[in-house]
């Protein structure tokens, strides 16, 4: 899949779009969802033209990588949940329900969060 500079989070990058920014470096920007699911769920969004976590793991230097990780360890900690725990999540293509084609993790927190999947019946 081609990478879309339409995409919101692209345009959100650009400035064209506000955000309730939380974090920014030279390499992530982060804010809080505007369809929050959780007390805490911040967007992380690598500044890259990645679409997917496969994209950005095959084709991101290795500093934009630890940058990006590191900033999602950061942020867990301002937001006050890496001591009670959290949640990230990244979705990818149809099947994983990625709605936004630029690559970018949830994390989620701020509550005890409930099982991720409901284990398929045997």
């Amino acid at each position: 899949m081609a990478y879309d500079d339409t995409n919101i989070f692209a345009r959100i990058l650009r400035g064209e779009v506000p955000c309730d920014k939380v974090y920014e470096d030279e390499h992530v920007l982060a804010f809080n969802d505007i369809n929050a699911q959780t007390p805490v769920h911040v967007l992380v969004v690598p500044k890259g033209r990645y679409v997917s976590m496969d994209d950005f793991a095959a084709n991101a230097p290795d500093e934009e990588i630890v940058a990006f990780v590191r900033a999602v360890g950061k942020i867990a900690r301002d937001q006050g949940v890496a001591e009670s725990g959290y949640r990230f999540l990244s979705n990818h293509g149809e099947d994983g329900r990625q709605e936004v084609p630029h690559f970018h993790v949830h994390l989620f927190g701020g509550r005890r969060l409930g099982r991720m999947i409901t284990p398929i019946a045997q």
